[in-house]
């Protein structure tokens, strides 16, 4: 399987990410000084070899029961290499800013052990975070992805971590999601690359589950598996000026499993590119749940050789063989407005569930063209109530409005 190198910048000079970025001891109106602590300090290495866990948690613990504004700095030029690892809260600083100037890489799947639980550098309970740099955190998915039902780590996880901040660092090769926000409040993540081979198992780019007011924007996302996803218990997620591919595309679900009541609303996508993804836009829910899906919008999106655009699958995980359920996630006010470019198998495919159709469905100037000259676009739409106009192909199922 495929491997990126993350000692070469071609990476990010291919996919056009400038590294230059400069960070700041000032924070926030320029009138506050943060004390910076460097890991070298405490002991770190940064050789590649040793494990400066220990230096890196003693730092940490230093700046996190200080007060004021703090800095802990990973250095340029070095590469650290972390055990799982928990930086925990809550902290007496107002702020901290963890920031990534550095390499930091992880164990390899032999040297991983039994700790971590599916995680590898965590965040827990930090409110006000920074984390920001033009650093890279290099994963070791390479000794994971081929490993049948292990318990593939994420690379960065934060959960209860309100008003976070994270910029500019590159993520590459996690064995699992490359960021994972989980009971997250206020969120803004920007000009962040994820990067992992198409065909790694799930790579998802960034995951959320059960946050609210999360802002991402200008940012590239080239992984295995969704580019976002987006779980129960999420509102107010937008997404502006995101470039994705390769991938699984932009999803909300899967939402229901195992009879679950999830609830996904409020999520704009506005300005974002699909190139040759395996979907576009997707809504996906298991039969046999509740909750719901709604108050969601897709708009002006760019098409390259995506595989299939427009998607809401009510009956994922199962396709053909569903089981006969009297539940389903309802899913309704979904709008996609803007959708132009090129697809190579199905257009737009509106598989709703029997036992609770979808409603609000609204298709507005579309323009979806085979990738491959004259082969047909697949259309479907099942169970679905809405509105379509200005779309190519023909959606016959919906009514003008």
């Amino acid at each position: 399987m495929e491997e990126y190198d993350s000692n070469s910048l071609s990476i990010k000079e291919d996919i056009g990410i400038h590294l230059s970025v400069k960070t700041e001891e000032t924070l926030g109106n320029g009138q506050l000084q943060s004390n910076v602590v460097d890991v070298t300090s405490f002991g770190a290495l940064g050789d590649g070899k040793t494990d400066d866990s220990k230096a890196f948690l003693e730092a940490w613990e230093k700046i996190c029961g200080e007060k004021g504004s703090q800095t802990l700095q990973i250095p340029i030029g070095k590469t650290f290499k972390l055990r799982p690892i928990l930086f925990k809260g809550p902290c007496k600083s107002n702020t901290i800013n963890f920031r990534l100037l550095g390499k930091i890489i992880a164990p390899t799947k032999s040297e991983w052990g039994g700790k971590g639980n599916g995680r590898w550098i965590i965040f827990k309970d930090v409110k006000n975070l920074i984390v920001d740099g033009f650093g890279i955190v290099q994963g070791s998915g390479p000794t994971w992805w081929n490993v049948v039902h292990s318990n593939r780590p994420t690379s960065l996880a934060f959960s209860g971590c309100d008003n976070l901040r994270l910029k500019s660092i590159t993520s590459i090769n996690s064995a699992r999601n490359h960021i994972s926000i989980n009971s997250c409040t206020d969120v803004t993540v920007f000009n962040v690359t994820l990067i992992a081979p198409e065909h790694s198992p799930n790579t998802d780019g960034i995951n959320i589950v059960g946050s609210s007011q999360v802002n991402l924007f200008h940012s590239t996302i080239s992984t295995g598996d969704d580019c976002v996803a987006i779980n129960g218990g999420c509102s107010g997620i937008n997404i502006t000026n995101v470039y994705c591919g390769p991938g699984h595309g932009l999803s909300v679900g899967s939402l229901g499993r195992n009879k679950a009541n999830e609830k996904v609303e409020h999520v704009h996508v506005k300005n974002c590119t699909f190139n040759g993804t395996q979907n576009g836009a997707r809504i996906k829910t298991f039969p046999g749940g509740s909750g719901y899906a709604k108050s969601i919008s897709f708009k002006d999106i760019i098409l390259i050789n995506t595989r299939n655009p427009i998607i809401i699958d009510q009956h994922y995980g199962c396709r053909d063989h569903c089981p006969h359920t009297t539940s389903a996630v309802e899913v309704s006010d979904v709008k996609f407005i803007g959708f132009h470019g090129s697809a190579s198998k199905g257009a737009i495919n509106l598989s709703c569930s029997e036992v609770k159709r979808c409603n609000g469905i609204v298709l507005e100037d579309i323009t979806i063209i085979p990738a491959t000259k004259g082969k047909k676009l697949e259309v479907v739409c099942n169970n679905v109530d809405g509105t379509v106009q200005d779309t190519t192909p023909t959606v016959s199922c919906l009514s003008k409005p």
